[in-house]
């Protein structure tokens, strides 16, 4: 009975993670506000799922804020940009939808608007993740996360599914928008981390002593 109240037991570890993706998600929720700062939110909520709640390193906000502050810049431009080209294409596939009966110029368009939607979908899932680890300039970031989605495809597969659904499940029951966010960073994470794992530099064991949490 005593093991059952210990703070090591499952069921206090379950409670506990829910708890902490609960915080993080409204966490990420009021930096999203300004909208302009969706960008920077999103890198820090990658940043503080991976090494607070799946390394347990660090405070929750304060990691999160500091990530936040870190990329904010870059972060910014990048969510601005996206938003964007994502109005932009939304436009161009209802315009395209509205056309398509009518026209084999319309199919066509539509089909061709929906794949380049997918790819700048698959590009976003990216450069976040990518902006929270490394260190580059703007372009690089785009060049990179675009290679990175394209290469390795079946986990941006993966990847897509997840944040799809989550988008479905927060349209349907918006409550949900207060955990599933940094769940569904929590789920990507396992094969984001896959991926970033190819592309970390090697280290001897006197870097390794540097506290280099990603690198374990």
């Amino acid at each position: 009975m005593k093991d059952f109240f210990s703070f090591d037991n499952g069921i206090f570890a379950f409670l506990s993670k829910i708890c902490d993706l609960l915080f993080l998600s409204i966490l990420w929720l009021l930096f999203c506000i300004p909208i302009f700062t969706i960008g920077p939110a999103n890198t820090a909520l990658y940043y503080t799922t991976v090494k607070v709640i799946r390394r347990e390193r660090g405070y929750m906000s304060r990691e999160f804020v500091k990530s936040f502050r870190a990329n904010f810049k870059q972060g910014a431009i990048t969510g601005v940009l996206l938003t964007i080209i994502f109005a932009i294409l939304i436009f161009d596939l209802i315009w395209s939808w509205g056309t398509w009966k009518t026209s084999n110029k319309g199919t066509i368009l539509f089909g061709l608007f929906m794949a380049i939607t997918f790819l700048v979908f698959c590009f976003s899932l990216y450069v976040f993740p990518v902006l929270s680890r490394f260190d580059m300039k703007f372009k690089q970031l785009l060049k990179v996360s675009a290679l990175m989605s394209i290469k390795h495809i079946l986990y941006t597969l993966g990847i897509a599914i997840t944040t799809i659904a989550s988008m479905y499940l927060v349209a349907s029951w918006l409550i949900l928008i207060f955990i599933l966010p940094a769940l569904t960073a929590y789920i990507n994470s396992f094969l984001m981390e896959r991926v970033f794992k190819k592309y970390m530099p090697k280290t001897d064991d006197s870097e390794q002593q540097k506290d280099e949490w990603y690198l374990e």
